[in-house]
């Protein structure tokens, strides 16, 4: 089964662009078309496209895509370049990931600060309001 262009956009949250892009970079080989010249993707395609923006917004380098999309071609000689790939990215947005972690946690206490003096500062406009050792003077 193939898609249309159209679809693959309104199903799979990428632009018309962005394919055409990919297309012309080597990193979304061997597009065929319909009768009347229109890109159509085979399902395969359509997996490597969700793979792609994977990737991609996990923030590997389009570079680095079209190189493990080279390597993948190579076939089974590359599997552990391959796999070797992956687990550093994984180890890259894991670290991605705790990093902002750490930051939600530094805003969630900023929050919680404002919530505990927040009923003070309402009704004493003067209230000097402290947080991560800094003190404010509220102004009217």
């Amino acid at each position: 089964m193939t898609y249309s262009m159209t679809y693959v956009v309104e199903n799979y949250n990428v632009s018309a662009k962005t394919l055409r892009f990919y297309e012309e970079q080597g990193i979304l080989p061997d597009i065929s078309r319909d009768e009347k010249g229109r890109r159509v993707y085979s399902e395969q395609q359509i997996d490597w496209i969700s793979f792609i923006r994977c990737l991609k917004e996990t923030g590997m380098p389009l570079m680095k895509i079209k190189e493990y999309k080279e390597l993948y071609e190579l076939g089974n000689s590359t599997f552990l370049q391959r796999e070797e790939m992956l687990i550093q990215h994984k180890l890259d947005v894991q670290k991605k990931i705790d990093e902002s972690f750490r930051h939600l946690e530094e805003i969630n206490y900023k929050i919680a600060m404002y919530n505990l003096q927040k009923e003070e500062v309402i009704k004493n406009p003067n209230h000097i309001f402290k947080c991560h050792g800094l003190e404010v003077k509220v102004a009217n």
